[in-house]
């Protein structure tokens, strides 16, 4: 509060403000409320209006690029942060969600077709986008009967992230151990993803079985083990950074970027890739069915897909790239990183999410009775 006066009395920049309040792409939320936050459209006297809004993921963006599209164009980027597909999926069903682009995960593009909840894509005003520079592994997912209704934003896993001081200085890199270890010595320090597809398919992957499973039995086992676990657990949440970096909290499932963005400033917290299995996954830049501001929804996925942005991108969040271009002009620390490019043979146990867990009504209810229990 005290910064936000300093920046009411115009003491500060808005960019000193983002910064040491953290808040970055979370200005959204306040620019309602606060509309001196809100840069003016006449910075550029563009014809795509004064805003466009962006439905994400936490900690998954670099707001500097949204300020320089702002610049650009006048539109200022609000930010929406949701923590599943399910989430998404459901805002989008109840319609008015008042998105203009958001980011589902690959395997939930078929269903959002099947509802027509997604539009597809007039390719034209994506200049930025060239098909041939990405890995076809994680964009084919945005092509569906041949039309294309999302490009690839990035890639990647979910796997551990641990706090070697507590876990006798070795990262933890197995689901049973995760789970074994949150009801022994990581009892009230251990948290699980509000998001039935990473929470169910890790317990999934304790017992063997695969991270879609939508076996009656085999689903069963994973709800008695979560069960089991809900009495140990610090929290139920997929915006987990802030209790690991508090220390409140010691062991997590985790996605590659926030694995990496907690290496990278405490490095006692490692990430590894479950020995059992886990998720590989990709994520795009789509537009909702009628979103109010279209041009502004094309202006800003083509802003992101510029290779010099996106690697700006990459340097902030920590989440690997398809895109060549992009990848050709990041440093060799980075393409190197054990974390956001793991070798081949870690990739080959892992497995790519399932259309059919978004909405299968077994999982949708496991997870239920376990939030409840």
């Amino acid at each position: 509060m005290e910064e936000l006066r300093r920046y009411e009395k115009g003491s500060v920049t808005r960019r000193h403000f983002l910064g040491v309040t953290g808040l970055g792409a979370a200005t959204a939320v306040m620019a309602g409320a606060l509309p001196g936050l809100r840069p003016s459209r006449a910075l550029a006297g563009s014809h795509i209006g004064d805003r466009v809004v962006l439905a994400t993921w936490p900690n998954y963006h670099d707001p500097e690029n949204f300020e320089t599209f702002t610049e650009q164009t006048g539109a200022f980027t609000q930010v929406n942060v949701f923590g599943s597909n399910e989430e998404m999926l459901a805002k989008l069903q109840a319609g008015g969600s008042g998105w203009d682009v958001y980011v589902p995960t690959n395997y939930t593009i078929t269903t959002y077709v099947d509802e027509d909840l997604i539009e597809p894509l007039d390719m034209s005003k994506l200049p930025n986008y060239d098909p041939e520079a990405f890995d076809a592994r994680f964009a084919d997912a945005g092509i569906v009967d041949g039309v294309v209704y999302a490009v690839p934003k990035n890639w990647g896993t979910t796997g551990i992230a641990s706090n070697t001081s507590h876990s006798g200085g070795a990262a933890i890199d197995s689901w049973k151990v995760f789970f074994d270890r949150t009801m022994d010595d990581f009892s009230g320090r251990t948290m699980v993803h509000d998001y039935q597809l990473t929470t169910i398919g890790a317990a999934l992957n304790y017992h063997g079985y695969s991270f879609n499973s939508v076996d009656e039995a085999e689903l069963a086992d994973a709800e008695k083990l979560l069960i089991d676990v809900k009495p140990h657990l610090f929290a139920i949440t997929s915006d987990y950074q802030p209790a690991m970096r508090s220390g409140d909290a010691w062991l997590t499932i985790c996605w590659t970027g926030d694995g990496k963005q907690l290496n990278t400033d405490i490095p006692e917290i490692a990430f590894a890739l479950g020995k059992e299995g886990g998720e590989l996954w990709s994520d795009y830049y789509a537009i909702p069915k009628g979103a109010p501001h279209m041009e502004a929804a094309y202006a800003l996925i083509n802003f992101m897909l510029d290779p010099e942005v996106n690697a700006r991108e990459v340097m902030a969040h920590g989440y690997p790239v398809a895109d060549s271009r992009t990848n050709a002009l990041l440093p060799e620390e980075i393409l190197n990183d054990p974390i956001l490019y793991p070798a081949a043979e870690r990739l080959d146990a892992l497995e790519f999410g399932a259309a059919a867990t978004l909405t299968d009504p077994n999982r949708a209810e496991l997870l239920a009775r376990f939030k409840s229990a």
